[in-house]
């Protein structure tokens, strides 16, 4: 009796189940919810080779950061299997929590409880050989902006310049997307995690540069830049120059050039109240005639109103009598001539070679000849009258020019008596000079200029200021200032 009943127990040990359903399903949770994948594996039928690689690469490749598990109650589905639904949520680092529910699967195997592990309890959307991927994508680079933070408006004309700047903040913020494969199925993005645009301010004032390109709707081969003479920032730059840059490209200046020659004369001290006569026509002795616009008679008038009528004829005859050849050059060069400028976008000023005689120093007196300049450098000097202070114009804040395209020339501070002299002398252009009559608002102060050349028509352009505000406007083939700049000037200012 006491062998059989030795026997028996035996027998019933052998063939007693260890542990239970949810025993096995509770230390599963807590090993999967620790992190202990190593744990998680001895609790399952014949885990497969790569179980303990296939769950750290799927925390590591979707940056799981932490899991939470809520296990349901345990369902028996036979007399060995059973079932525990759960939910659960875990930590992405770039989306935060991402939730799951599944089913976790058990069965006796070997006279104890085992969990049936596939991959769909790693996560519901693994099944039928699905696969779950984070993925980046490039967002879009910096969004320049104008200097209030605004949107640059649409049609600006300023685009050319835009894209020189774009590139140098090309890096791009990354964004995320956590995608599901199913074979058969299209790709899913589960979540997008979408990448801040960064905004990069310009000096571009929304205002300003709206006005210049309605100004210059329907008018092919113009620009409009306008700057602030307190700073040097370009407010506006409005370009419809087709194959040219109102920033790179140098044109004759014609009479706008009269403001550097004006500069000269009265630095050899000449007065702005002394008359001079103002003919039709003007001959340098032994030299070429220059004559005035259809070759009108002043009489005698002030030096500021041959300003005011621009008298080509008295210029001439002032500059080869009083500079030398290399005095204009050097008058020019202190108000930008010969420098690059640094806006972050490029940019040059003019250029002039000293005279080789006296007809070559007559023609650059009235802005032709060798003289050449851009209408950025034209815009610059009229900035300079109204402030005092030559500065190197900026399409950037002054840190992200400069790290562009190096530092710029400093500031340079002008004679001040030669300098209210221009105020009063361009102010008379507009009072009764060849800029009178033509719509502009009160305040403003300018110059117009007519530019011979050889290959069309001629160029047409005024510069000038109002307040803190100085512009230039050029329209190549234009014709004459007064009829091709001045009715796009009083359009832009008028709608400022």
């Amino acid at each position: 009796m006491a062998v059989l009943g030795a026997y028996g127990f035996a027998v019933l040990a052998a063939n007693r189940v260890r542990g239970s359903a949810q025993e096995t399903s509770a230390a599963y949770f807590r090993a999967w919810q620790d992190g202990d994948v190593r744990a998680m594996a001895r609790l399952v039928h014949q885990p497969p080779a790569d179980f303990v690689s296939r769950h750290l690469s799927f925390t590591e490749r979707l940056h799981v950061e932490e899991v939470e598990l809520v296990p349901g109650a345990v369902q028996s589905t036979g007399e060995e299997t059973a079932e525990v639904p759960f939910t659960g949520s875990r930590e992405l680092r770039e989306f935060g929590p991402w939730p799951f529910a599944g089913t976790l699967r058990l069965a006796v195997r070997g006279r104890a409880w085992k969990v049936l592990w596939s991959p769909e309890t790693l996560h519901p959307l693994l099944k039928d050989g699905g696969t779950l991927d984070l993925t980046e994508f490039d967002g879009p680079s910096a969004e320049l902006v104008t200097r209030e933070g605004d949107k640059i408006p649409n049609d600006s004309y300023a685009e050319s310049y835009l894209d020189r700047i774009r590139p140098e903040f090309g890096e791009v913020n990354q964004g995320w997307a956590l995608v599901s494969t199913v074979p058969g199925q299209p790709v899913r993005r589960l979540m997008t995690a979408e990448p801040k645009t960064e905004a990069q301010r310009t000096t571009l004032s929304r205002p300003v540069q709206a006005a210049a390109a309605r100004a210059l709707d329907g008018v092919q081969d113009a620009a409009i830049i306008a700057l602030r003479p307190s700073s040097g920032e370009v407010l506006a730059v409005a370009d419809r120059l087709r194959g040219a840059s109102a920033f790179h490209d140098l044109f004759p200046p014609g009479s706008t050039f009269k403001v550097i020659t004006a500069a000269a004369l009265l630095k050899s001290g000449l007065d702005p109240a002394t008359e001079f006569a103002c003919p039709g026509e003007y001959t340098i002795p032994f030299g070429r005639s220059f004559h005035n616009a259809g070759h009108q008679d002043h009489g005698t008038v002030s030096f500021t109103d041959a300003f005011a009528h621009s008298c080509n004829t008295t210029f001439v005859q002032q500059t080869v009598a009083r500079l030398g050849t290399e005095d204009l050059r050097a008058t020019a060069e202190e108000w930008g001539f010969g420098r690059g400028l640094p806006t972050g976008a490029g940019g040059a000023c003019g250029t002039m070679k000293d005279p080789e005689n006296a007809d070559w120093h007559g023609a650059a007196a009235i802005g032709q000849g060798t003289v050449l300049a851009t209408p950025l450098c034209m815009a610059a000097i009229a900035a300079a009258v109204q402030s005092g202070t030559w500065r190197s114009p900026r399409l950037l804040p002054e840190d992200e020019a400069a790290r562009i395209e190096g530092t710029p020339h400093r500031p340079v501070r002008l004679d001040e008596g030669i300098v209210a002299a221009l105020r009063d002398m361009m102010a008379a252009v507009v009072d009764h000079g060849t800029a009178s009559g033509a719509g502009l608002p009160a305040g403003v102060s300018g110059k117009t200029g007519t530019a011979e050349v050889v290959d069309g028509d001629d160029h047409g352009w005024f510069v000038g200021y109002r307040d803190d505000l100085a512009f230039c406007v050029f329209v190549r083939h234009g014709g004459a200032g007064r009829t091709a700049a001045l009715p796009i000037t009083a359009r832009f200012l008028n709608g400022l």
